[in-house]
């Protein structure tokens, strides 16, 4: 029997590989199919979608095929996806969801929750059926990218388990996930980067050993955060506002910043004046720092008082404040004189 491979591999897919090197990099892509009991390996290229079948005659224990993508400059090889297949083998689909609504790859905060659909076909339940065809191994484990990690070249065998159990019985799954179980780096959960990966295995038999079913990740970035400088917490200003440096760290990947200015106290959800050049667009695959430098910035301010500077941030959760300083401005100028006549 030779199974009918569906190929999948659009070039939305390699964007955010292709940000790891040089943008002339290009990407060589092929399927590997790996039969069990033998242990026969067989590679065959193909294009970036289509479908074709496998290059040998499925097994009793099954087939595993691999799908792999290779970066030319520098020479790199990247898992894709995988999918196992057999006589009696049950069928699993995984499928992750978030607030982000990037389809590259799942991703979310380190605050924020996500969702899991698990999918089983095929499984038996006869006296006469083997173990292998009965239930399906499902698996969580988490990798930390470390401090600064981005996930490029990282060993997924060294991920950490942190969960597992079984499906007995066909049919969907819904799990949500709100804990993070990645490990911090420095104590502080809100800074955690790394993944968490949901995975459904075959069963071991004599024919054939353990196999992944269907396996995805869910990258998780740090909250950012915001350190303003060059300005005091009232502090009162008489004449030229001075230069403000404004620290952006661990900004996510989907990320609009700006700073306003408005009069009186910090309010959450006040819309402010936008302070000229404090505008960014962060559309990477990764968090980034920035610093904004606010100069000649007096324009915004039409009357003495108390003033607020806030920093704003827009991302898929919403729209939140990283910082803010309140101070007081005054710019009147008295003049005290005497008159005198001599008559």
């Amino acid at each position: 029997m030779k199974a009918f491979l569906q190929i999948i591999l659009a070039a939305a897919v390699l964007s955010p590989l292709a940000g790891l090197g040089q943008s002339s990099s290009s990407y060589t892509n092929f399927i590997r199919q790996i039969q069990y009991p033998s242990g026969v390996v067989r590679d065959v290229s193909v294009g970036k979608e289509g479908s074709q079948q496998s290059p040998l005659s499925i097994e009793p224990g099954g087939a595993l095929f691999e799908l792999w993508t290779v970066k030319n400059n520098p020479l790199t090889n990247y898992l894709l996806d995988s999918q196992y297949v057999g006589t009696y083998v049950p069928q699993a689909t995984v499928e992750i969801h978030s607030e982000d609504p990037y389809t590259v790859i799942p991703r979310t905060r380190a605050d924020r929750p996500y969702w899991v659909t698990m999918t089983v076909s095929g499984l038996l339940d006869g006296e006469e059926d083997p173990p292998a065809s009965k239930n399906v191994h499902v698996t969580l484990h988490s990798q930390s990218y470390g401090e600064d990690g981005t996930g490029e070249d990282i060993d997924r065998d060294d991920a950490t388990l942190r969960a597992q159990g079984m499906a007995y019985s066909n049919g969907t799954y819904n799990l949500t996930f709100t804990h993070r179980y990645l490990p911090s780096d420095n104590g502080d959960s809100t800074k955690i980067r790394g993944e968490e990966r949901f995975s459904a295995y075959s069963i071991e038999d004599y024919q054939a050993p353990a196999e992944v079913l269907s396996s995805r990740y869910i990258q998780i970035w740090p909250i950012a955060d915001a350190t303003i400088t060059g300005i005091s917490q009232n502090a009162l200003y008489k004449a030229k506002l001075p230069t403000v440096n404004i620290q952006l760290n661990d900004l996510y990947p989907d990320t609009r910043v700006y700073a306003q200015v408005y009069p009186g106290e910090p309010q959450l959800g006040v819309e402010g004046t936008i302070v000229e050049g404090s505008a960014l667009i962060i559309n990477h695959a990764v968090p980034q720092d920035r610093t904004l430098t606010l100069t000649e910035w007096d324009d915004p301010f039409l009357q003495d008082g108390r003033w607020t500077l806030e920093v704003i941030t827009i991302t898929p959760f919403g729209k939140e404040r990283l910082g803010h300083v309140t101070f007081e401005l005054d710019r009147t100028i008295q003049m005290n004189g005497s008159v005198t006549t001599v008559e």
